[in-house]
């Protein structure tokens, strides 16, 4: 069951889930990769530091999910899906901004 979250409301949602998502990311091949990131507010943007293969992956293919686990079995998780660009300077090293383009809590129906 999801339930969506408006996007003017998304900020105050990640600092109920922390600042410690996966990025899912899908590479040039067609397989999908998620990887561990930690995120912050770049404007209206989501700001994560990124690796080589998700940097890759992202130049491949700017369609990510953000998704923050369920802290407890039963309970929603906060999925986010967007569109990124990597940016890379000698300060910031590589860096994925994610433009949120909807999000929603979503919890799994007991089968």
């Amino acid at each position: 069951m999801s339930v969506n979250v408006p996007l003017e409301e998304l900020p105050q949602a990640i600092e109920r889930f922390g600042l410690t998502p996966y990025i899912v990311t899908v590479g040039a091949d067609g397989r999908p990769r998620a990887t561990s990131v930690s995120v912050k507010w770049h404007r209206d943007l989501l700001m994560v530091g990124a690796g080589r293969r998700t940097a890759e992956n992202v130049n491949a293919n700017e369609q990510v999910a953000l998704l923050w686990p369920a802290p407890e079995p039963g309970e929603h998780a906060l999925i986010v899906d967007g569109w990124a660009a990597v940016y890379d300077s000698p300060e910031t090293n590589l860096v994925v901004f994610v433009q949120p383009g909807r999000a929603v809590l979503h919890v799994s129906q007991s089968h």
